[in-house]
C-alpha cells in the first residue's frame, strides 16, 4: 500500500464529487465525501472485475444499496476505467446521461444493480450471494466457473428499513458467507440525528443473525478499512463491516444533516478540498490518480478475465454438457428446454394453483437451472419441485427455497438472482399479500429483469379466512406498474400458458394470479391465444350482440350466464387474461378482438372494477372488501352470481 498515493486517490475521489454534485445543484454529498475512503480501498486492492467486461459473468459484485450515493459511484467507475467518461461526471442527474440521479442497472457500465429505495439494494445482494452460491454447487467442479464474492455498501438508513433485517435474518441463517457488507455508519439521515429515531445496538444486532461483524473506528484509515476486508474474506459467515466516518467530511457542515442531500455549493467545495489539500482545477484527477487504479484495480481484473476464459475452454472440454446448460443459463435460453407437448383431460376440473404446481415440476424436470420457493406457503402455493432438496447452509445444491415469512425480502432476493444471472428464478405468496412486494416488485419492472410472481388465492372465493384475506385490489395494483405483465388464467390450459410466457420473458416482469377453488377446463380456452392478452373463447352467432369480457374464474362465471340465457340475447364472449399484452395491440386489433361499441359491452371480474372501465362501459365488479364464509357463499352474499350476470345482460342489450 501507498499512503500517499492513497490519499491523493481519495481526496481527487472527494472533489471530483464535489464537483459533480455542484454543477446540477443537485445530489447527495455526504455519504459520497464519507465513504469515498471504503469505495477505493475496496477497488484499489480487492474487487475482481474488469472495466473492459464490465458484465463478465464471474466478477465480484459491488450491490450499492444507499442508492443516493451515485455521485461517488459513478466517480469511481469513471477513474477505474470504465466507460464512463468525464464529460458523463459532468452531467450528472441531467437527461440521457449515464449518471442518473440514482444508479440504474444496465443503463451504466459498471452498475450491479438499480438502487435508491432504501434497503432493497441489502436483499439484493443476499440473491447475489445466493446465486453465486448455488450455482458453484450445483454443476461438477463449479468452483472453478463460479467463484466470486459480492460487496454491498449500505447506510444508516438502509437499515433502518424493515427488509433490511428480512435480509439479515435469512443471509445468516444460509451461512452466505461471501456476502460482506461495508456499513457507512455516519449516525445522520435526512431529517438530523439517527439517534432521534434509532437506538439499537447494530453490532449485536447482526451477531444475533449469525453474522460476522467487523469495526473500522475511522473510516479515513485505509489501512484498517483493508484489514477488516481481508478479514472478511476469510469468515464462514456473511460479514459486516462498520465503518464509522463522518458525513459530508471536509465540508464546514460535515457530520450534520445539511450535507446529506444538497450540494455544497463553490465556497464550501472549495473549504472542503482545502481540508483535502487538493489544489487541482475542477473536473481534474491527476494523471497517478488514473495510473494506480490502471495498474491495481483494471490490471487485476484483467488477468483474472483472461484466466477465466482459459478455464472456460478447459471446463468446456471436461464437461461439455454441464457448460452448454451453464452458458444457457446466463442467456436465458429457457425455450430449447420447454416441452410444449401438454394436453389435459377434457373432464378437468382444478385450481389453477394446483395445475401451477403440476407445472413448476414439469418445467424444472426440463429446466436445469430453474429455481424458487416461497414465503411459507409452498403447500398452499405449490411451489416445491417435489423431486429436489431444500437449499440450506449445509446444502446449497436445493433448488428449493424457503424463504420463510418475507415476502418484501422474498422478492428483492429474486431481483438479486436476476441480476446475478445464470438462474430463471420464481417466488410465491397468497395474492393479498403482493402489497408487501410492491416495492421490489416496481424495481423488477424498472430494472427489466424478468421476475416470476405467482400469487394463489385470487379473489373473496378465498372464503373463510376472510376480508383481511381476500385481494380486492391487489390486481389493479400489479396492473398500474410499467413493464409488467400481470396474467389471471382462466383454467389449466391458460395457466400453461401463462407459465411458457413469464419463462419466456427476458425483461419484464410477470405475476400469475391463481385461483384457490377449482376451475372447469374450457373447451375453447388457448395456450396459444394468450399472446394476444385476450381472444374470442365464446363466439356470437348474429350481428347483434353483448360482449362480456372476463378474466380468470369469472370466464367460467361468463359462459354459465350464456348457458342459462339459451339464445335470448346473443353473447361473445373474451377472455382477457392480461390487459398489458392486450393493451400493446393496435386499435383495429383490439376491436376485433372486443367487438361490438363500448356501450355495449360488460366486463366482469371479482376483483375491483378499477381499470377495466377502458373496455367496458358496464362492470360487474367487487368493490368493497369482502366476508368471511365459504367462497360459494359468499358470491351469493355480494351478488356475484351468474344469475346477476344475466340482469345485467339483460339491461345491456
Amino acid at each position: 500500500m501507498n499512503n500517499r498515493i492513497d490519499n491523493l486517490a481519495i481526496a481527487s475521489i472527494r472533489s471530483l464529487c464535489i464537483d459533480e454534485i455542484n454543477k446540477p445543484n443537485s445530489g447527495h454529498p455526504g455519504m459520497a465525501l464519507g465513504a469515498a475512503p471504503s469505495i477505493d480501498t475496496l477497488y484499489k486492492y480487492h474487487l475482481v472485475s474488469d472495466p473492459t467486461h464490465p458484465t463478465w459473468i464471474n466478477r465480484d459484485r459491488f450491490i450499492l444499496s444507499s442508492g443516493h450515493a451515485s455521485g461517488l459511484l459513478y466517480v469511481m467507475l469513471h477513474v477505474s476505467g470504465y466507460q464512463v467518461k468525464m464529460d458523463d461526471i459532468k452531467k450528472f442527474r441531467t437527461i440521457n446521461s449515464l449518471t442518473t440521479g440514482h444508479p440504474e442497472y444496465g443503463h451504466t457500465p459498471g452498475v450491479d444493480n438499480t438502487s435508491g429505495p432504501l434497503g432493497q439494494g441489502l436483499s439484493q445482494a443476499v440473491g447475489v450471494a445466493l446465486a453465486e452460491a448455488h450455482i458453484a454447487s450445483k454443476y461438477p467442479e463449479g468452483y472453478k466457473i463460479m467463484n466470486h464474492y459480492t460487496y454491498c455498501m449500505l447506510g444508516d438508513g438502509d437499515l433502518e428499513e424493515g427488509i433490511s433485517q428480512e435480509a439479515i435474518s435469512l443471509a445468516g441463517h444460509l451461512k452466505l458467507n461471501k456476502l460482506i457488507c461495508l456499513y457507512d455508519s455516519n449516525a445522520i439521515t435526512l431529517d438530523g440525528k439517527l439517534s432521534d429515531s434509532f437506538s439499537e445496538n447494530t453490532k449485536m444486532r447482526f451477531k444475533a443473525s449469525k453474522w460476522n461483524v467487523l469495526e473500522v473506528k475511522d473510516g479515513n484509515d485505509v489501512n484498517e478499512i483493508n484489514q477488516a476486508i481481508t478479514c472478511a474474506k476469510k469468515s464462514k459467515e456473511p460479514t459486516l463491516i462498520i465503518v464509522n466516518t463522518i458525513i459530508g467530511y471536509g465540508s464546514k457542515n460535515q457530520g450534520t444533516n445539511k450535507v446529506h442531500g444538497a450540494a455544497l455549493g463553490v465556497e464550501d467545495g472549495k473549504y472542503a478540498k482545502s481540508v483535502y489539500k487538493y489544489n487541482y482545477p475542477e473536473f481534474t484527477v491527476p494523471k497517478e490518480v488514473y495510473q494506480t487504479l490502471k495498474d491495481s484495480f483494471a490490471k487485476r481484473g484483467a488477468k483474472a478475465y483472461k484466466d477465466y476464459q482459459q478455464t472456460l475452454k478447459s471446463y468446456q472440454k471436461k464437461h461439455a454438457k454441464d457448460y452448454e446448460v451453464f452458458n444457457d443459463a446466463f442467456k436465458l435460453n429457457v425455450a430449447k428446454y420447454i416441452n410444449d407437448n401438454v394436453t389435459f383431460d377434457p373432464k378437468l376440473n382444478e385450481a389453477t394453483r394446483k395445475t401451477s404446481g403440476n407445472l413448476v415440476n414439469k418445467f424444472a424436470n426440463e429446466i436445469p437451472f430453474m429455481m424458487g420457493g416461497a414465503a411459507d406457503v409452498a403447500g398452499s402455493v405449490m411451489t416445491k419441485i417435489s423431486s429436489e432438496t431444500m437449499f440450506s447452509a449445509t446444502n446449497y445444491k436445493g433448488r428449493n427455497v424457503a424463504f420463510g415469512i418475507r415476502e418484501f425480502e422474498m422478492a428483492g432476493i429474486q431481483n438479486g438472482i436476476l441480476l446475478h444471472g445464470g438462474l430463471r428464478p420464481y417466488v410465491g405468496c397468497f395474492f393479498v399479500f403482493a402489497d408487501y412486494m410492491k416495492a421490489a416488485i416496481r424495481m423488477s419492472a424498472i430494472s427489466k429483469l424478468p421476475a416470476i410472481y405467482l400469487f394463489s388465492h385470487d379473489s373473496i372465493y378465498v372464503g373463510e379466512d376472510g376480508p383481511t384475506h381476500e385481494p380486492i385490489e391487489q390486481a389493479a395494483m400489479l396492473r398500474s406498474i410499467p413493464n409488467m405483465q400481470v396474467i389471471r388464467p382462466c383454467d389449466a390450459r391458460e395457466t400453461y400458458g401463462a407459465w411458457k410466457l413469464a419463462l419466456n420473458s427476458k425483461a419484464t416482469p410477470t405475476a400469475i394470479i391463481l385461483s384457490r377453488q377449482n376451475l372447469p377446463l374450457i373447451k375453447t380456452s388457448s395456450d396459444k391465444k394468450m399472446k394476444n392478452g385476450a381472444y374470442i373463447i365464446s363466439k356470437e352467432k348474429g350481428n347483434k350482440y353483448v360482449t362480456v369480457i372476463a378474466s380468470g374464474s369469472e370466464v367460467a362465471l361468463a359462459l354459465e350466464a350464456k348457458h342459462k340465457l339459451n339464445g335470448k340475447v346473443d353473447l361473445r364472449i373474451v377472455s382477457m387474461p392480461c390487459m398489458e399484452t392486450f393493451n400493446s395491440l393496435s386499435e383495429k386489433e383490439q376491436n376485433e378482438i372486443l367487438g361490438n361499441k363500448y356501450e355495449k359491452r360488460i366486463a366482469v371480474e371479482a376483483l375491483t372494477s378499477f381499470g377495466w372501465h377502458r373496455y367496458a362501459k358496464h362492470v360487474m365488479s367487487v368493490d368493497h372488501y369482502g366476508l368471511s364464509g365459504k367462497g360459494s357463499e359468499i358470491a351469493k352474499a355480494i351478488g356475484f352470481t351468474s344469475d346477476n350476470l344475466v340482469k345485467l345482460i339483460m339491461k345491456v342489450k
